[in-house]
């Protein structure tokens, strides 16, 4: 992966995600841990939620992260394809680790931590050329 799209997905901690079920799509949006070794986003969503319910029974999802902003020459994004997995005890417990030392006060809530196993980033960014692209797939 580029690390011009590693570094932004660093940069940030806020998606939204996209999900469907039965036809029907839906967007919410979820605080999130990039773990660039495994190339996944870690994310905590109850079990109870409508997208979670979603991607449950259909876990190919997609996401974005942007920089909000109205400069033209700083317009930045990326735009995601993936699958959402549970974690295994081993893989939960790190996957937790990292997520609570990015957000320490989510150590208040219950969290139901998710994987986000990306298969495809493709990232805008202005600031290389109006509308230069960056590509990574898995």
């Amino acid at each position: 992966m580029d690390n011009r799209i590693v570094n932004f997905i660093k940069r940030h901690h806020l998606l939204t995600l996209a999900t469907v079920k039965n036809n029907e799509p839906y967007c919410s949006n979820a605080f999130y841990v990039f773990d660039e070794k495994k190339k996944t986003l870690i994310f905590s969503s109850d079990i109870k939620t409508k997208h979670a319910q979603q991607f449950i029974a259909n876990p190919k999802v997609a996401a974005s992260i942007a920089l909000e902003t109205t400069v033209i020459e700083r317009i930045q994004g990326v735009q995601l394809l993936g699958e959402i997995k549970d974690l295994t005890q081993e893989r939960l417990q790190k996957a937790k680790k990292l997520y609570l030392e990015t957000f320490p006060y989510a150590r208040l809530m219950k969290l139901c931590l998710w994987e986000f196993h990306l298969t495809f980033v493709k990232m805008t960014c202005n600031r290389l050329g109006f509308g230069k692209k960056l590509i990574w797939e898995k």
